[in-house]
């Protein structure tokens, strides 16, 4: 199948292009060939953006064991909509996926169901190092340095060690220091104030399990990635980062605030917890100054029953990935960064942090995994039009301009203004470990 894509703006590594660009089966077989090349398919892009497939590389898809809040089939329809054409999924479903079967297993049933392609990190735990050493066919191993469920929570400082000195594959960190989080809680027993979630988990929780987990990567020399950055002082700590350190920030911490708490309630309960609106202007410079690398959703459903409970038993999280790009693309439409930088920190980046194979950008050779623009298409954000299967969004009622209309994944076409095709095309993604990561391809 040959399909020319005619005449489309297309963000290529290096520049931004009015040009035309080839598909062959499933991958990028030319750009700028002449508008007479033989095609099955031409696409009249004119007046569009054409970018690389968006690459999340924090996702919760719930799938297995958590499916009424999401599973693969919504979420990845969710992605398809969203022009995320590549998924890192968490290993905190039910059973935990701590295993090298339980791994596989997500794998094949994600072969069974994801419109997009697929990966999932093994998490760690303070007895399976055994699995974290043999462990293959995943982007890596996912700490959880602070609360999380079940066995997941890995706080003792000898299971740390052991795991950055004897694993291989590279790790990523959510960071928050317990002991922190557990006293704050204690001096605010009994509060039913959501704003005092931000309180509990503060500044100093998150700068300290981050200084924690850099001492450990640096002193190891082990690759880690630190997972949704909240606060501008683990921003700045992270920007020495010794070849070894990268770090990623979300849309919710880089447009959220406390000053939300009013308005959205538990629906803006998140973990890492919303901060100050200075910390969203010192994370929206860390990104333009290449202190932080990447932005990924961390989306993480709820029922919306579930997020009504009243604080503290409604849960933490938010859904993100099918608004994700709009949002940035917002941005980019408001004069906040450039549609070359979005890209980098959502497509390129992330697959060089991770070792993806043939993905994050347009060029000869790589998958076709790409998603086409309209950078003047205004919609407003509604509940009842996602397609996640929790269907609400903190951004209910705000309107965007730039949004996805057409995405592609290698080279078929699964998501066209409203319109999906199921056929199921997404493969799981390969990675090649022994490239180094983002600082030895920079």
């Amino acid at each position: 199948m040959r399909i020319l894509i005619r005449n489309a703006t297309v963000v290529l590594p290096d520049q931004c292009i009015r040009t035309n660009v080839l598909v062959q089966d499933a991958r990028i077989a030319d750009i700028d060939p002449a508008a007479q090349t033989a095609a099955d398919q031409v696409v009249d892009a004119t007046g569009l953006h054409l970018l690389p497939g968006l690459i999340d590389d924090q996702v919760h898809f719930r799938d297995p064991g958590l499916t009424h809040k999401e599973d693969l089939r919504h979420a990845t329809r969710a992605c398809a909509k969203g022009g995320v054409t590549t998924f890192l999924d968490m290993p905190n479903t039910r059973p935990t996926t701590t295993t090298c079967n339980r791994l596989h297993e997500k794998l094949d049933l994600a072969s069974k169901t994801s419109l997009v392609n697929y990966g999932f990190y093994i998490g760690a735990t303070p007895e399976n190092i055994d699995q974290l050493i043999k462990a293959h066919r995943t982007p890596g191993i996912k700490i959880f340095i602070g609360s999380s469920t079940g066995d997941l929570l890995v706080d003792d400082q000898q299971a740390l060690e052991r795991i950055f000195a004897e694993t291989k594959l590279p790790i990523t960190a959510h960071c928050e220091d317990e002991a922190t989080v557990q006293a704050n809680a204690r001096r605010f027993a009994g509060t039913n104030d959501v704003a005092d979630h931000s309180r509990i988990r503060d500044h100093e929780a998150a700068i300290i399990a981050t200084r924690r987990a850099t001492d450990l990567a640096i002193r190891h020399q082990h690759r880690f990635h630190l997972l949704h950055i909240s606060t501008g002082a683990e921003a700045q700590w992270i920007a020495d980062h010794h070849k070894l350190i990268t770090g990623e920030v979300c849309p919710h911490h880089l447009l959220l605030s406390l000053n939300d708490y009013p308005r959205l309630g538990t629906l803006a309960q998140m973990n890492p917890s919303l901060k100050t609106s200075e910390d969203n202007l010192q994370l929206w410079q860390a990104l333009l100054d290449g202190k932080v690398q990447v932005v990924a959703t961390d989306h993480a459903p709820h029922t919306f029953e579930e997020k009504q409970a009243p604080y503290p038993k409604s849960p933490s999280g938010v859904p993100a990935v099918e608004n994700s790009l709009a949002l940035m693309l917002d941005q980019v439409n408001a004069g906040r960064c450039t549609i070359e930088q979005v890209v980098h920190w959502m497509c390129d980046a992330p697959a060089r942090v991770w070792d993806i194979v043939n993905k994050g950008r347009i060029a000869v050779g790589y998958d076709a995994d790409l998603v086409l623009v309209d950078m003047n298409l205004q919609t407003e954000v509604r509940d009842e039009q996602q397609e996640t299967k929790c269907r609400w969004s903190p951004w209910n009622g705000t309107t965007l301009t730039g949004w996805p209309v057409r995405t592609w994944v290698l080279g078929h076409e699964v998501y066209r203004t409203g319109q999906f095709d199921q056929s199921r095309y997404g493969q799981e993604a390969q990675f090649d470990h022994g490239r180094g990561g983002y600082w030895a391809t920079e």
